[in-house]
């Protein structure tokens, strides 16, 4: 047993050593992107983690590092090795360390891959206690099918910088989206993990990190560190002597402390978060790296740099960009240019002179196609003096490149031949094969004259110009079987549309058009003659069938009508006489209805019919406004023609009682669809009746069809009338009144045939509809449903603002009511309110079950509508005798069980303890328990 002791201590010793802690971590972030291998595992994903060390000798160096991957698995502790023997210096206070490692997870979803580093450098001045603080940076990744092999944002600039007391600093990670996905930035504060590596790892943990903001940190421009801005043009600018500001732009993450006054090390961390933009659907958050960066602030008499670099622009896919940045400093000092971004390579930046007085570099990036893409491309170029004495001192700005898809060339549109409204359209094969490209074809009537602008993409609406179709990026052909106006001239262009992620469009096409022949014959009539119910009538018109080819005679017209609404057309007029070109319909209901009318024209041997856009009537409505102040008049309808220029207006005309003669009232423009008038005329008397009609004028625009079209609608009667005020209604239900009554009577409730009533109350409202009238009210109709119901039933009409519904079963209805005055104008309905059955329940203290038809069944002596009733009994020492929930009503006949029933089967007399979960029918299904005795006699 010693020996056994002796043996298992030091290994008991093993596992409880703590990890060795020194304060040296800086700075880092973590990348991540998808199986890239041969066999693409969707969910093996490779990461890169950058950090940023002391290297003070008496620090840690940090050779390995424990990972945790989101998923409750972690890789050990100290298992990811440095991909270096010995980290890299970068200055003479820092190194730099970078890990690889892999991780393949079991299942789709969004995991939160991080490290715990132990510890931080000390002396950090916007976190208290540093030294014994750990570090901790974090990656969100997505693993859905649907975002295919996605990359995480790469940060391409150092994340340890140097800034100037008093001066303003800037820093911008240079992120760089390998996918195009969006990318947007904010500040956090900087955290740690309490229990550190040992208290997350197994035993003690479970691989699951409790990061919490490190405690007392705050944002580097805290009033505690003292100082005041600078001047400075920004963004964001700053006439200087006001409160020191730390930023970072949401858009292009460049970070601006204006300006730092305490000497040290500060740590800031900011969120990069990944979006996928889907067409149609909100952008989608799909991942997000934390970088937690340090900031070193010195004092020295050096003045920064300041960089020039070219406005944000965009380039055609396949332009070499080439672009001199330069700097220059104010102290004469060289300076050396630097440029970040996920394109470099293959894009080169080389400096060519140091200055003073101008440092100058040459940026160059030959694009091509697979650069397109909706976001810009982000170049961050920084200059840093070197001084001749004191730390160097930097300046830094971003510029965004936007890479266009070059215009459709060669765009050429022509008529079919034989096909006199066809339109085919033809181009070269577009240079850029990108994957998912679309051609999509657009098309306004007549010329554009529109110019686009040299990064002006896709189509805007303002050009007049509709989206008719799109084909693959690979298609070089479109037809347009537009069916359109004879003589019309339509003119086309196209462009091409990217897929997301990274999305972006081309260039519009030049514009082609082509003048078509269209259909040969057109309606150009279709107006109310007479309203009547039987004996309406309404004349057809259309134009005599011409073309620049011979027409094969005989030639046959068929004329087809279909109610509005329907699209069962039946035949109305067929003819052969090429010059009978109008139909008078009679017979129809045109007070009720409208019509619609589609043509036919089918010359000799001609086996597919020419078949003109289809017509209908002009359909009037019209009704006073709530207060009978005015009239309101609404017409719609469906015409190939153009009833819409403002030189011809649509005329309003009226009948007023007594006469027999229609007076224009005014003219007004309609729309393409329809139009609208009020009519305040000052002769209007309340109570009396209006009839209207309207005649619509239009033009196909073309000297070779009639102009003006002029339809006549059908007349429609308006009762000056005004709308009553919706009722507020109110249903009374005093629960409370109903238990103090019932549960302290002698008798059960309810009896046989008793029931409840519901009490209806309602005022009327004010201004529901605006402007309603609340005079001359005759009586009110009430309609009811039973909750749950979808439709309402009438009820009752009272001339009285109150009605009791009465013998019912239940409580639980709804009710809605409405004001009718004495020209049977109606209100609006009132809100649908509901009543709600009141909770009672009691149950008696004795039952007598022995068989002489009183009293013989436990059972309720009090309840409201039930649902469900779970019921349990137990004798003196707690043992079940019986047990029901079949019926609300218990019904309990005193039966027994588990050995407690006589040789009848029934339970002997005695006291016994119950306990009753009820469930009520009321609204909300509600349930109580109910506990209690009761003592059973026979």
């Amino acid at each position: 047993m010693l020996l056994a002791l002796w043996v298992s201590l030091p290994f008991l010793l093993l596992l409880t050593a703590p990890i060795a802690r020194a304060s040296h971590l800086r700075a880092g972030d973590i990348q991540a992107k998808v199986d890239t291998t041969a066999g693409r595992n969707p969910r093996r994903i490779f990461f890169k983690m950058i950090l940023y060390t002391d290297n003070n000798p008496a620090s840690v160096r940090q050779p390995t590092a424990t990972i945790f991957f989101g998923d409750g698995t972690s890789s050990g502790v100290e298992a990811i090795k440095r991909s270096t023997n010995d980290p890299i210096r970068v200055s003479n206070t820092t190194d730099l360390n970078v890990y690889y490692f892999e991780h393949t997870y079991n299942a789709l979803g969004t995991y939160t891959v991080s490290f715990i580093g132990e510890n931080r450098n000390k002396d950090v001045l916007n976190i208290p206690d540093s030294f014994n603080r750990s570090f901790y940076i974090s990656t969100t990744i997505t693993l859905d099918p649907a975002l295919g092999f996605n990359r995480s944002p790469i940060l391409t600039a150092p994340a340890i910088d140097r800034a100037g007391r008093n001066q303003v600093f800037l820093h911008n990670p240079a992120a760089y989206d390998a996918d195009g996905d969006s990318l947007s930035y904010k500040l956090v504060p900087c955290q740690y993990v309490p229990e550190g590596v040992e208290g997350t790892v197994p035993p003690r943990g479970t691989n699951r990190p409790n990061n919490q903001v490190c405690p007392g940190y705050t944002y580097p421009d805290n009033p505690s560190f003292g100082g005041a801005s600078v001047p400075y043009s920004g963004p964001p600018s700053d006439p200087g002597g006001g409160p020191v500001r730390f930023t970072q732009n949401v858009r292009t993450g460049q970070i601006v402390w204006n300006a730092p006054n305490t000497l040290g090390y500060y740590n800031a961390a900011f969120v990069v978060e990944e979006w996928r933009r889907i067409a149609g659907a909100p952008a989608r958050r799909i991942g997000q790296v934390i970088r937690d960066m340090q900031i070193i602030v010195e004092g020295n008499n050096n003045l920064r740099p300041v960089i020039k670099v070219p406005n944000d622009t965009c380039v055609v896919a396949g332009t070499t960009v080439s672009r001199v940045i330069t700097a220059t400093d104010p102290d004469r000092n060289p300076v050396n240019l630097f440029a970040y971004s996920g394109i470099i390579p293959p894009a080169t930046f080389r400096q060519t002179t140091l200055g003073p007085p101008t440092a100058q570099g040459t940026f160059t990036w030959t694009t091509d196609c697979s650069n397109i893409a909706s976001e810009p491309t982000q170049i961050v170029f920084k200059a840093q003096d070197n001084p001749t004495s004191g730390s160097p001192l930097i300046d830094e700005r971003a510029w965004r490149i936007t890479v266009i898809g070059p215009a459709p060339t060669n765009f050429v549109a022509q008529r079919l031949p034989n096909s006199p409204s066809t339109t085919v359209l033809t181009w070269d094969r577009y240079v850029c094969q990108n994957p998912g490209a679309q051609i999509l074809i657009y098309r306004k009537e007549g010329p554009s004259n529109w110019q686009p602008g040299p990064c002006e993409t896709g189509i805007p609406a303002s050009t007049g110009f509709v989206q008719i179709g799109a084909v693959n990026g690979n298609q070089t052909t479109f037809t347009d079987a537009n069916n359109s106006g004879r003589g019309s001239t339509f003119c086309y262009r196209i462009y091409v549309s990217f897929p997301r992620p990274a999305g972006g469009a081309s260039l519009a096409s030049a514009e082609a058009c082509v003048t078509l022949e269209g259909p040969r014959t057109v309606l150009t009539h279709v107006t109310v003659d007479r309203t009547d119910t039987v004996a309406g009538q309404i004349t057809v018109r259309w134009s005599k069938a011409s073309s620049s080819d011979p027409i094969a005679l005989p030639a046959t017209y068929r004329l087809f009508r279909a109610p509005a609404g329907s699209t069962v057309f039946t035949l109305a007029r067929e003819t052969n006489d090429l010059n009978d070109t109008t139909y008078v319909d009679s017979g129809l209901n045109t007070r009720d209805n409208g019509y619609t009318y589609r043509l036919q024209f089918t010359p000799r041997g001609v086996t597919n019919p020419d078949v003109p856009p289809t017509a209908s009537s002009v359909r009037l409505s019209g009704q006073a406004n709530e207060g009978a102040t005015q009239v309101n008049l609404a017409w719609s309808y469906t015409v190939p023609w153009n009833n819409a220029t403002p030189e011809r207006p649509t005329t309003i005309y009226r009948r007023d009682p007594g006469s027999t003669t229609f007076v224009a009232v005014g003219t007004v423009p309609s729309g393409a669809t329809g139009g609208s008038y009020v009519d305040r005329s000052p002769g209007l008397v309340r109570g009396q009746t209006y009839r209207y009609y309207v005649l619509t004028s239009g033009t196909y625009n073309t000297p070779r069809l009639p102009d003006p079209l002029l339809n006549q609608s059908q007349e429609v009667d308006v009762e000056y009338v005004p709308v009553p005020c919706a009722p507020v209604l109110t249903v009374a239900n005093n629960c409370e009144a109903l238990a103090a009554t019932v549960l302290t009577r002698a008798g059960v409730f309810p009896a046989p045939g008793e029931t409840y009533t519901n009490t209806l109350r309602w005022q009327l409202g004010a201004n529901s509809p605006t402007g309603c009238d609340n005079s001359d009210i005759d009586h009110y109709d009430l309609f009811y449903k039973l909750n749950g119901e979808s439709s309402y039933q009438f009820l009752a009409s009272t001339k009285e603002q109150q009605y009791a519904h009465t013998n019912l079963e239940t409580q639980t209805y709804c009710y809605t009511v409405q004001a009718v005055n004495k020209y049977n104008r109606r209100s609006l309905p009132s809100d649908s309110v509901c009543a709600d059955n009141c909770l009672l329940f009691l149950l008696p203290n004795i039952f007598t079950p022995n068989g002489d038809g009183v009293n013989d069944t436990f059972r309720p002596k009090v309840a409201s509508p039930l649902r469900r009733v779970h019921f349990t009994a137990y004798n003196r020492w707690g043992v079940k005798v019986y047990e029901s929930q079949s019926n609300p009503r218990i019904d309990w006949s005193g039966e027994g069980a588990n050995g407690e029933g006589t040789s009848g089967g029934k339970v002997s007399e005695g006291v016994y303890y119950y306990q009753a979960e009820v469930e009520f029918a009321d609204l909300n299904g509600t349930k109580k328990t109910f506990k209690g005795w009761v003592q059973i006699n026979r």
